[in-house]
């Protein structure tokens, strides 16, 4: 009995052993099979779409919240990124199945019914939202959607949101686009060429600037996951090293900073604001932009935001004084004017040479430690309350036990400088922090509007031309019943 024990014991080592040397090389082997061709092509291939939630092309070069997690994805893989930008969602399933991409990331919604593909775990929570042009009876139901022209793009999320809502409301009708931008859907609801559209919050939040006539209306069904999709019959490991990936990015904090950093402002700027910096953009800007590009150029600034911080200051008005003293167009103080060398606060092109050298010299006495764009946001709130002020901010951001290297942590600080119980404890004492919030928050609102409106601008003129040579084929397809 005992012998037979030592063999069992022999058996079981030598088949431990075994499977120690061998599983590794068979995972490797597995694992190897869906990705050794990325690997010896050198990268991975990714189908999308144009706008904000998924790819755009910004100051810097490409971005976006799904293309910094596509970076991010293919550098986990050891290989680049190439990204093939299409027109229809519906042309971003093909290419998955079809094998001509690795994967497609279009904020594509979960839907275990669609044929051939596959998805990643969950990545963001997209919540349907019916919006509608301002000036109609408030749009606040269901119900109060019968009888209006309503469009959605195709094959998508928001699509199906109206489906599923036509089961209990027969007499609802849309039109579904096809090969259409969020940005268009909104602009066709702008002018009158629809009534209301569904479309995402986030999508609603960061294009809402540039449409002041399209109001929010009401959440439309469940919230839905927005995946990545891969083809069912592919091998099935670039979707398991996807959910790993993506796993690591939600537990190391990067995908919250990411959907902070896209979708994380606040909705401070208001409609009558928007438009009224959308209306100044065409009719005193191009007085002025000579001199924000030529501080640019001296300071190393986004030309954009140095225009950005000037509307905030005067809405760009050369004249402007406030009743402490400060004057022009960036709104300098007598003994910063006289510190940077303006001999007239009151000449644009100076004002905006001394603002942006101003901006600059802030900035500097900040910490390098402070990694971008946190430390740029630092200076403009500076700007605005003081240096001392901000150094106090970050003081009781470290007392909380937070980071004064963030402007998330920095930011709420800035507050409690209004409190007894907090600016008692720093050295520069009480200040106005809420306002310094808001300041930045407001200059952040206008920078991204002017980083978007050139892209904007482009497909509204692509639209209009559209629309005025008359296309045979128009851009939706009726959904029953006609409208």
């Amino acid at each position: 009995m005992s012998k037979l024990s030592t063999r069992l014991r022999l058996v079981l080592t030598v088949l431990l052993a075994l499977a120690t040397l061998l599983c590794p090389a068979q995972l490797a082997l597995r694992f190897s099979d869906g990705l050794d061709p990325i690997r010896k092509r050198d990268f991975l291939q990714v189908a999308t779409r144009n706008g904000p939630i998924t790819f755009y092309a910004g100051g810097h070069g490409p971005t976006g919240f799904e293309y910094e997690l596509m970076r991010r994805f293919a550098q986990s893989l050891g290989v680049s990124l190439a990204v093939d930008s299409e027109t229809r969602i519906a042309d971003v399933f093909d290419h998955v199945r079809e094998g001509d991409a690795d994967m497609g990331a279009a904020a594509l919604t979960l839907d275990l019914d669609r044929p051939g593909i596959r998805y990643s775990e969950p990545i963001l929570t997209l919540q349907p939202m019916v919006v509608y042009r301002r000036g109609l009876p408030p749009v606040r139901t269901l119900d109060d959607l019968v009888g209006l022209r309503i469009g959605a793009i195709a094959d998508s999320g928001t699509a199906a949101a109206l489906r599923a809502q036509q089961k209990d409301l027969p007499g609802l009708g849309w039109r579904e686009a096809d090969g259409v931008t969020i940005a268009d859907l909104m602009e066709m609801v702008e002018r009158d060429d629809l009534d209301a559209a569904v479309v995402y919050t986030h999508q609603f939040q960061l294009n809402r600037l540039f449409f002041p006539n399209v109001e929010r209306g009401f959440p439309l069904g469940k919230p839905m996951s927005l995946s990545w999709a891969f083809a069912a019959d592919q091998p099935i490991d670039l979707l398991t090293a996807a959910n790993h990936f993506l796993d690591a990015q939600r537990r190391n904090g990067t995908l919250d900073e990411l959907v902070g950093r896209y979708f994380g402002h606040d909705d401070y700027l208001e409609y009558v604001g928007a438009r009224l910096f959308i209306r100044h953009v065409g009719n005193r800007l191009p007085r002025f932009l000579p001199y924000f590009k030529e501080a640019a150029r001296d300071t190393g600034f986004d030309w954009r935001l140095l225009a950005a911080l000037g509307f905030q200051e005067s809405h760009w008005k050369p004249g402007a004084e406030s009743p402490t003293g400060v004057r022009g167009l960036m709104m300098l103080t007598r003994p910063t004017a006289k510190e940077i060398g303006i001999d007239d606060r009151l000449d644009p092109r100076q004002s905006v040479d001394g603002g942006a050298r101003y901006l600059l010299q802030v900035k500097q006495r900040l910490s390098d430690d402070i990694p971008e764009p946190d430390r740029t946001w630092m200076a403009l709130a500076a700007y605005n309350v003081g240096l001392g002020h901000l150094f106090d901010a970050q003081e009781i951001a470290r007392l909380r036990g937070g980071n004064p290297e963030r402007w998330a942590d920095v930011r709420e600080a800035l507050p409690l400088l209004q409190q007894r119980e907090w600016y008692s404890r720093v050295a520069h004492g009480y200040a106005r922090g809420g306002e310094p919030v808001i300041y930045v928050r407001n200059i952040r609102r206008y920078y991204e509007i002017l980083k978007y409106v050139n892209r904007s601008q482009q497909q509204f003129n692509q639209l209009g031309e559209r629309a005025l040579e008359g296309e045979e084929n128009p851009p939706f397809e009726v959904i029953a019943p006609l409208l």
